[in-house]
C-alpha cells in the first residue's frame, strides 16, 4: 500500500484535526497521501474528488462516523478497495474502530495484517415515463416513500417479471444486510448478518396487516412503480442523504452491483459486540445488576 485516502468529516475540527495528524504520519513514512479540499488545504496538497479518491488509493481510512463512510460508498466501484472506518464518537455499525485504536490498527492493516468483510451494494435506476432518468448505488437503503401530509400510495413491486404485490402503505425500504440495522429495522425488518447477500423489502405502515417484510436473494431483478395517480408527495431516498421527487407511473429497479465495498474488519470486537452496544441489548438486566 503506497496511496492513502483520507476522508474526514465534512466541517468537523476533531475529524479534521485528526486527518492532518494521520496524514502527516504517513508521509512521514514515505507514503502518499490522497484527500478532499478540506484536509488537502492545511497540508498544502493536491484536493481530489471521492470518486477520484476511490480510483487512486490502495487504502481508504474513513474519519467520521456511519453517515461519512456512506457518503463515500457511493462513489466506490470497486471489491478490492479496503477502507477502515474510524469513530469519532460512540461505535458505529460501519466504523467499529475507535479513535484510540487508530494507530495501531493503521500499522497492522500497513502490513497486510487485517481481514475484510464484503459487503453488497444495491444499484437503482430512476425510469421516467419509461426511460432511465438516473443511476445510482447504495449501501444501505432504498426507501420510497410519502410526505407528511400525502395518502397512502400504491407500490406495484414485480420481482424477476412475476407480481409480488401492490402495497398500500406510506411506503417501502428496500434494504442491503449492512442497511438492516437503519431505517428496515424501524420499519420491522429482521436484523441480517451483514456480509450475506440478500435483499430485504419492508412495508413502512402497511395499510394490511399481513404485509410483512420480505427477504429476497442477491440474483433478483426489482421493480416498483408508483401506481398512484393522485400522489405528488412521494420520494426517493438513497442512503438517507440523496433524495428525488418522483412522479406517478415513475418505476425503480433495483439489482445487485457487480462490486461489493471491502471494508475492513474491527481486530477488538465482533459483529454481535457493537449490535449489543449500539441497540443496548442486554441494558436492562446490567443496571438491575442481574
Amino acid at each position: 500500500m503506497q496511496s492513502i485516502g483520507i476522508i474526514t468529516k465534512h466541517k468537523n475540527q476533531r475529524a479534521l484535526k485528526t486527518g492532518i495528524k494521520l496524514s502527516e504520519w504517513l508521509i512521514e513514512r514515505g507514503l502518499c497521501v490522497l484527500c478532499e479540499e478540506e484536509l488537502a488545504t492545511p497540508l498544502k496538497l493536491e484536493s481530489l474528488t471521492k470518486a477520484e479518491l476511490s480510483e487512486q488509493a490502495d487504502l481508504i481510512v474513513v474519519l467520521g462516523g456511519d453517515g461519512t463512510m456512506l457518503s463515500l460508498a457511493r462513489h466506490i466501484k470497486r471489491s478490492d478497495l479496503p477502507v477502515l472506518g474510524v469513530n469519532l464518537g460512540g461505535l458505529g455499525f460501519l466504523t467499529a474502530i475507535t479513535l484510540d485504536e487508530l494507530f495501531k490498527v493503521i500499522v497492522e492493516v500497513l502490513s497486510g495484517n487485517f481481514s475484510l468483510s464484503p459487503r453488497m451494494i444495491l444499484r437503482i435506476t430512476l425510469y421516467r415515463q419509461d426511460k432511465p432518468a438516473s443511476n445510482h448505488y447504495v449501501l444501505n437503503d432504498v426507501v420510497i416513500n410519502k410526505g407528511a401530509m400525502a395518502r397512502i400510495i400504491d407500490l406495484k413491486t414485480v420481482i424477476d417479471d412475476k407480481l409480488v404485490n401492490t402495497f398500500k402503505a406510506d411506503g417501502l425500504i428496500f434494504s442491503t444486510p449492512t442497511g438492516s440495522t437503519g431505517y428496515s429495522l424501524s420499519a420491522g425488518g429482521p436484523i441480517v448478518y451483514p456480509t450475506l447477500n440478500s435483499i430485504t423489502i419492508a412495508p413502512i405502515c402497511p395499510h394490511t396487516l399481513t404485509n410483512r417484510p420480505l427477504i429476497v436473494p442477491p440474483e433478483v431483478t426489482i421493480e416498483t412503480t408508483l401506481t398512484s395517480t393522485d400522489s405528488d408527495d412521494v420520494f426517493l431516498t438513497l442512503d438517507g442523504q440523496v433524495g428525488f421527487s418522483m412522479q406517478p407511473l415513475d418505476k425503480v429497479t433495483i439489482t445487485r452491483a457487480n462490486y461489493n465495498i471491502s471494508l475492513i474488519a474491527s481486530p477488538s470486537k465482533t459483529y454481535f459486540e457493537v449490535l449489543r452496544n449500539k441497540l443496548k441489548w442486554g441494558e436492562r438486566y446490567h443496571n438491575l445488576n442481574i
